[in-house]
């Protein structure tokens, strides 16, 4: 996805994410990784599921309260990151995290989350935009 995206085509991505998130559920199946998260300056409060099997992410979903930022950012997350290896969904989260710090990165692996390069002009919103993919990450190294 190009960086080229107007702000309207990232904004209705952003908001059709947050209207309809996809991935806000709670798992049905035993096997799932939990971690909580939340932010003391945004009402931003989720727990996110990984299900990981032979290295492999198999399902990604999340459940909570979350401002729009949020909730879009948890959503992309959860999309780009289902059938990937550990490493690969480990690599797209650094990339994610250098482009929220404004460092170099692979935009190829972020496909719709490039749609955050902006994030970084409003440093309060990083955390917002960052805390979904921090909890997937602590879940892939085994952090918890």
């Amino acid at each position: 996805m190009p960086i080229s995206m107007t702000n309207d085509m990232m904004r209705s991505i952003i908001m059709d994410h947050s209207s309809h998130p996809t991935n806000k559920h709670i798992p049905t199946q035993d096997g799932y990784e939990k971690v909580h998260m939340h932010s003391d300056n945004c009402i931003d409060d989720l727990d996110i599921f990984l299900l990981v099997k032979d290295n492999k992410v198999i399902d990604a979903c999340f459940e909570g309260v979350a401002c729009t930022i949020s909730l879009s950012s948890t959503d992309i997350m959860c999309d780009l990151i289902k059938g990937k290896t550990k490493e690969e969904a480990i690599y797209m989260i650094e990339q994610y995290h250098h482009m929220m710090h404004e460092e170099p990165f692979d935009e190829d692996v972020l496909e719709e989350a490039i749609v955050f390069i902006n994030t970084s002009k409003q440093a309060a919103r990083i955390r917002c935009a960052t805390i979904g993919w921090n909890a997937a990450d602590k879940i892939l190294k085994d952090e918890k």
